[in-house]
C-alpha cells in the first residue's frame, strides 16, 4: 500500500466516507482491481504515479475485488480493471482495461482542476508551441526524478530529437522496451530523422531566412523547408517546397518535387494534409 495520503485502500465499510463523501470536495478515481489480474498490475503504477503528481487534486481509491466482491457487484463491475471517476457523489467518467497513461491523463484533464501544471504538462505545452529548447530542461528534470515513466521518456526523446541531440535521443530510446517503440510518437520521430540529419549539414536557420528574404535563393528556401520538416511543421514546409518548385522547377534535378513526395509518403495516403498538397503539386505539374 502506498504511503501517499492521496492513495487509499477502500472497503465496503469505508466506501461511502472515503469515496462518495470525499468526492464532494475533490474528484475520486476508483480503481477496481484483483491480484490475479495482469492488466490491473500494469495500470496501477500509472494511477499511483498520477495521484502523486497531481498532489491532492484528485484522490485514488483502490478496491480489491477479491476481498470486496459484493461492493464490486453493487457498482456493476463486470471486468478488471475497471476505473470510475466520481465527482460530487456521481460517476462522471470511466474506462476499462489497461489504457495508456496518455488516456488516463485525458480523462483527468476533463474533470480535475489543478492550480499549476506539472513539469511534463508545461513541457508539452511548450512543445506544442514549437519551443523544444525550453521544454528540454523541464523534461530532463522530470525524467531524472522518475526514469521508470515510459511516457515521460518518450516526451524527452522527442525534445532531444527536435533540438538536434540525436545521439542522446537514440540512447534513451534504445533503453526503452521494444513495445514502446511502436508508439506513434516514435514512428513520427523516425520519419523525421532524415530531415533532421539534413539540417545538421545546413547553415543556421536565421542565415537561410535572411538569404531567402534578400532575393532569389532556391538553396535557402529548400534549407528552410528542411528545418520546418525536422520540427514536424509539415504544412509550412510543403508550402515552401511548392513555392520552390513553382519558381525553380528544375533546381537540383527537381529536388523540391522529390522531397514533397517523401513527405506525402511520410504522412500516409489517408492524411488530409498530404492529399491536399498532392493535388496542389498535380496542378503545378499539369
Amino acid at each position: 500500500m502506498s504511503d501517499s495520503p492521496y492513495i487509499k485502500h477502500v472497503t465496503a465499510q469505508t466506501f461511502q466516507q472515503e469515496v462518495v463523501d470525499a468526492s464532494r470536495q475533490v474528484p475520486v478515481l476508483v480503481d477496481f482491481w484483483a491480484d490475479w489480474c495482469a492488466p490491473c498490475k500494469q495500470l496501477m503504477p500509472i494511477l499511483e504515479k498520477l495521484a502523486r503528481e497531481y498532489n491532492g487534486a484528485f484522490l485514488l481509491a483502490k478496491v480489491n475485488c477479491d476481498e470486496e466482491q459484493a461492493l464490486a457487484g453493487q457498482i456493476g463491475v463486470r471486468s478488471l480493471p475497471t476505473v470510475i471517476l466520481i465527482k460530487d457523489g456521481q460517476v462522471v467518467d470511466q474506462f476499462m482495461g489497461a489504457v495508456p497513461e496518455s488516456e488516463v491523463r485525458k480523462l483527468l484533464e476533463r474533470h480535475v482542476q489543478t492550480d499549476q501544471a506539472g513539469p511534463q504538462e508545461q513541457a508539452r505545452e511548450l512543445m506544442a508551441q514549437g519551443d523544444f529548447q525550453a521544454a528540454l530542461p523541464l523534461l530532463k528534470a522530470a525524467y531524472n526524478a522518475d526514469p521508470s515513466d515510459e511516457d515521460l521518456a518518450l516526451d524527452l526523446v522527442r525534445a532531444l530529437f527536435n533540438t538536434g541531440n540525436l545521439e542522446d535521443a537514440d540512447q534513451l530510446l534504445a533503453a526503452l522496451p521494444d513495445s514502446v517503440r511502436h508508439d506513434d510518437r516514435v514512428k513520427a520521430m523516425n520519419a523525421q530523422r532524415g530531415f533532421a540529419e539534413r539540417v545538421q549539414q545546413l547553415p543556421p536557420e536565421a542565415e537561410l531566412r535572411q538569404r531567402a528574404e534578400a532575393g532569389d535563393d532556391p538553396e535557402a528556401l529548400f534549407g528552410l523547408a528542411m528545418y520546418q520538416a525536422a520540427r514536424g511543421e509539415y504544412q509550412p514546409a510543403m508550402d515552401l517546397l511548392l513555392d520552390l518548385f513553382r519558381r525553380y522547377r528544375a533546381w537540383n534535378d527537381g529536388q523540391a518535387r522529390t522531397t514533397l513526395l517523401e513527405m506525402f509518403d511520410l504522412l500516409g495516403p489517408d492524411d488530409p494534409l498530404a492529399r491536399g498538397y498532392r493535388q496542389k503539386l498535380f496542378q503545378l505539374l499539369y
